[in-house]
């Protein structure tokens, strides 16, 4: 549905009844549909439009649903419709009047037979992150679009370069080929800010993909094409914060809707970032309460959760996308600065609808005492129960840099990453967490590594061989780099081939260096191991703790068994196998996944300096 169909004035008559303000604001409905079979029989439909709640709205007759009440805030510019939608309700148009004459339908859909059933993420896939506006422009002719505040400038580096929805949809043949199971795009919905908007994390719109990317059919179109690919979609959405230029900035829908009353006051109101206070037995009120309701910056206003329409809202916009999109999947960003309580109910909702679904959380912290707290099934000492499935591994990716530019000695080097793994008692179910080397919110693997191309590889490695779901940023394969600069514009960089004028071309491999070729080769290879693997995908992880600069683990499962061996020293080992007698079970001979030459376990076998082994016993 075209969103001028979504935004219409509902009569004529209507509109000559409304209060003269200095803002007109034409009937929007959110959700803009809704689905029959849903387990929660409720819905709650938002209406926002010039004193649209001094109409008493009546719902016609139809079988199956009732229009339990209406919800007034003290905005006379918006309403709440409060439904019961029964077992036995049928799909079709629901007819919505007023005692003015005004009237609006609201569609209800048959959803996909399997749809409660969807399979989510999980430690089989390995998901593409993708800033979309700086991966492939697809359509020149959105790269500007009328009415919006912000214009193409692909010269500034925090500036709008074109990158689209459809240049995604263009490239899924060469990340099928790569080996790419699922695409993590950061927001691609509407950012209407005056300038840094390319990112999509100040939302303006919740429910409307950005036009500058496409549109809402544009997106699905891409989730079902990507589909016939053999990869899914996970949706970046945001619960904390949203864009200043929002409507709710204007005629917020109540007094609580935004925290600190809808004010930055130049800067009091931040917050401190002091994610610790949640689980700090001593933390004051006021250190709490600076943390969560506190704004990112002053173009992100704070979101209450604590407001019941609210947090309705976010949760029926999160079961609306995946429904509507056919997603894989959701990644929340910065997920403890909500409301606790609230993403108790969120996430509970979501997995009640779709109990084999996986949603991970940004929880930026290094302490696993921490970032465990919110996983599903964590027992926490506060009594807190949370319904999340699975947290981002910065604990890991910390550790992984460090271990890779340390000298190696009893308490540096690889020890740090055995270390971090050694923490996964912690974790109710560290299989599900969402392991990386990088992202789009801190300085690229390679630039992190020195540009070492061998440190690289062993970095990547590792992170496609071990426990977890495997995660990497665009460009990793071809070595992307922002070293001299930290900006996000320079770390969130072009993609060589994804636009008019670059002499590189990673699609073609035209202008690639040696070691970019290399990297590109040795990534297309692990990741299309990976997907196909039993070990990798399924496997239980034994490591051994590092000895003389080599770090090595086993993936196990019935079918097959996996080593891997990391060797950071500048020399070539001999390595004798005696002490991984319990993860060979026997087995005497395994096959190299890079050289494809069966080799006898019964003997030390080579490591070359400076790489990754990696070992398949079928």
């Amino acid at each position: 549905m075209k969103k001028s169909l979504r935004n219409f004035i509902a009569s004529a008559c209507m509109a000559t009844c409304l209060s003269t303000t200095l803002s007109v604001y034409a009937l929007s409905i959110s959700p803009e549909n809704w689905w029959v079979g849903m387990q929660n029989s409720t819905l709650q439909i938002m209406l926002h439009e010039n004193d649209v709640a001094k109409q008493h709205w009546q719902l016609m007759p139809y079988t199956g649903v009732t229009l339990k009440s209406t919800t007034q805030t003290g905005n006379p510019n918006y309403a709440f419709l409060n439904l019961e939608i029964h077992p036995n309700a049928q799909s079709g148009n629901l007819v919505f009047t007023s005692q003015s004459g005004a009237q609006f339908e609201y569609p209800l859909l048959a959803r996909n037979h399997k749809s409660a059933q969807r399979k989510g993420f999980d430690s089989g896939d390995i998901i593409y992150l993708i800033n979309p506006d700086r991966f492939v422009n697809g359509d020149t002719s959105n790269d500007t679009v009328k009415g919006m505040k912000e214009a193409a400038n692909p010269t500034d580096r925090g500036g709008r370069h074109g990158g689209d929805i459809q240049g995604i949809i263009n490239a899924l043949p060469y990340l099928d080929e790569l080996g790419v199971t699922q695409l993590w795009l950061t927001p691609p919905l509407e950012n209407d800010m005056p300038s840094y908007s390319y990112h999509g994390y100040a939302i303006t719109d919740f429910y409307n993909i950005d036009p500058r990317m496409g549109s809402n059919e544009l997106y699905r179109e891409l989730s079902s094409i990507a589909k016939q690919h053999g990869i899914g979609l996970v949706m970046d959405l945001v619960l904390n914060h949203f864009g200043s230029e929002h409507v709710w900035m204007r005629d917020k829908p109540t007094a609580d809707w935004i925290n600190f009353n809808g004010e930055f006051a130049d800067g009091k109101h931040a917050t401190s970032h002091a994610r610790q206070t949640i689980q700090d037995p001593h933390a004051s009120k006021f250190d709490k309460r600076q943390f969560n309701d506190g704004w990112f910056v002053s173009t992100m206003p704070d979101l209450n959760q604590r407001q019941p329409l609210l947090a309705t809202y976010l949760i029926q916009n999160a079961i609306w996308w995946i429904e509507y999109a056919d997603l894989s999947g959701i990644r929340v960003d910065t997920y403890s600065y909500s409301d606790k309580g609230f993403l108790a109910d969120w996430t509970k909702a979501i997995m009640a609808e779709y109990p084999a679904f996986n949603i991970v959380g940004e929880e930026w912290t290094s302490n696993p005492a921490i970032a465990s707290y919110w996983q599903a099934g964590k027992v926490n000492n506060d009594g807190y129960t949370s319904s999340l499935p699975s947290v981002m591994d910065f604990a890991l990716q910390e550790s992984l840099i460090q271990a890779l530019n340390e000298q190696e000695s009893w308490n540096t080097g690889w020890v740090k990453v055995y270390q971090s793994l050694a923490n996964d008692f912690l974790y109710p179910n560290p299989d599900n967490l969402l392991v990386f080397a990088d992202n789009h919110d801190m300085s690229r693997v390679y630039t992190e590594l020195g540009q070492d191309l061998a440190k690289t590889k062993m970095a990547m490695t590792l992170l496609l061989t071990t426990r977890g779901i495997a995660q990497m940023y665009y460009g990793t394969e071809i070595l992307l780099d922002n070293t001299g600069s930290n900006d996000h514009g320079d770390i969130r960089i072009d993609f060589p081939g994804g636009f008019e004028g670059q002499k590189t071309n990673a699609f073609t491999g035209h202008g690639l260096n040696s070691d970019q070729i290399d990297m590109q080769q040795t990534i297309t290879t692990l990741l299309n191991f990976r997907k196909n693997s039993p070990a990798l995908s399924q496997g239980k992880l034994t490591h051994f703790s590092p000895k003389d600069g080599v770090y090595s683990y086993a993936r196990i499962s019935d079918q097959q068994t996996v080593l891997v061996f990391l060797n950071k020293n500048t020399q070539a080992k001999t390595w004798s196998l005696d002490y991984m007698n319990e993860v060979l079970a026997g087995n005497k001979h395994a096959q190299p996944l890079f050289t494809k030459q069966v080799i006898p376990l019964n003997k030390p076998i080579s490591l070359p300096a400076m790489s990754a082994v990696v070992l398949v016993i079928e």
